[in-house]
């Protein structure tokens, strides 16, 4: 009997670690982001050269002697300027000539070309040195599964926005970022919640556009916003495309 009972107590015993051993356990946040930066492109958005079109200008992320250099291009009437952002600073080119910039002005079309390129490669600027993410949980989207990651900023490197406040929604199965949402305090400040479509790979990299939603009240908080968006309590702002995008290999030492 009692050779029956040592028995039965292995055997329960077993079960539970063998159970215990299946329950995975729950991602970190740093750990979601990595698995989606590897789905989306992984190292090639660091080695690759893009351009792509947006609103009207052309958009350049090059590679030059191992330092990323971002550069917009437009025409103003009959004149071409060219704005970079290197590892020097900016620099603004009117018709191939360098022209002096005051620096508040310099700070303004930095930021602005940063912004355009930040959002364009997400999620691989969610590994910056000045991001800080925490797991918020899960949630359903149009039903399907997403991890709910909440990104802020350091000070120090964070830029002038470095207060914002983000939010993204990873889908459970792909680890691919469908939804974001950021509160900005900008121009009065405001809520916003961006869905992707027209997914498409170039060159190894994926690119989306973006259905652009603002909330429609300032009381609206951004740890609700996609159980407003399920229930259609969102207004369409604008869409956010990209057009003739093309990646090829960098120059990168």
């Amino acid at each position: 009997m009692e050779k029956t009972k040592s028995i039965l107590v292995v055997v329960i015993l077993a079960v539970f670690f063998s159970c215990k051993e299946k329950t995975p356990a729950r991602l970190t946040a740093q750990q979601i982001v990595d698995k989606s930066i590897d789905t989306c492109g992984g190292e090639k958005y660091r080695t690759s050269n893009v351009s792509f079109k947006f609103r009207g200008k052309e958009y350049i992320k090059e590679n030059v002697e191992g330092q990323k250099v971002l550069k917009r291009l437009f025409k103003n009437d009959s004149v071409d300027i060219l704005d970079s952002k290197g590892p020097k600073g900016f620099k603004r080119y009117i018709n191939g000539d360098l022209v002096n910039v005051p620096d508040s002005l310099a700070n303004i079309y930095s930021n602005s070309i940063n912004s355009v390129h930040y959002f364009a490669y997400l999620p691989y600027g969610l590994n910056d040195p000045a991001v800080n993410k925490e797991f918020l949980g899960e949630m359903a989207i149009k039903g399907k599964d997403y991890y709910k990651v909440k990104v802020t900023f350091d000070q120090e490197n964070g830029g002038d926005d470095f207060d914002d406040v983000y939010i993204y929604w990873f889908n459970k199965e792909t680890f691919k970022p469908e939804y974001l949402a950021y509160e900005f305090h900008v121009n009065g400040g405001g809520l916003r919640f961006r869905e992707a479509y027209n997914e498409r790979y170039v060159n190894g990299i994926r690119f989306v556009d973006y259905n652009n939603y603002k909330s429609v009240s300032d009381s609206q908080s951004i740890y609700e916003i996609d159980s407003l968006f399920n229930k259609g309590e969102l207004e369409l702002l604008s869409k956010i495309e990209l057009k003739d995008v093309v990646v090829s290999p960098g120059n990168y030492n």
